[in-house]
């Protein structure tokens, strides 16, 4: 009897690493918080130079909004609270949000 070789299939398993979805954290303008309140949190929580911060935060004003920073979910979420609870804190009403990036 022949001997019978078989040949074994090698599992090539490629582990597909999916990137992490993105998120923009966008300050939103208000009435009531001061525009160098503004310039504080974001060079506290954004690591913005200040003429960088002056620059976002002219932005907020005129447009009513603008991007600080895009970060992984988790990153993202984190920033929104810090910046939520520094503006309680020092009894600004200013509204901090994230949206998912495209």
């Amino acid at each position: 009897m022949p001997k019978l070789l078989t040949k074994l299939k090698k599992n090539k398993t490629q582990a597909k690493i999916k990137k992490p979805n993105f998120y923009e954290v966008i300050l939103l303008n208000d009435d009531f918080t001061t525009m160098e309140f503004v310039v504080k949190v974001l060079q506290l929580f954004f690591n913005m130079t200040k003429l960088t911060a002056n620059k976002i935060m002219l932005k907020i004003h005129n447009e009513g909004s603008a991007v600080c920073g895009i970060y992984p979910y988790e990153v993202a979420e984190t920033k929104v609270l810090q910046v939520i609870n520094f503006a309680k804190q020092n009894q600004y009403p200013l509204k901090c949000i994230m949206k998912k990036s495209i």
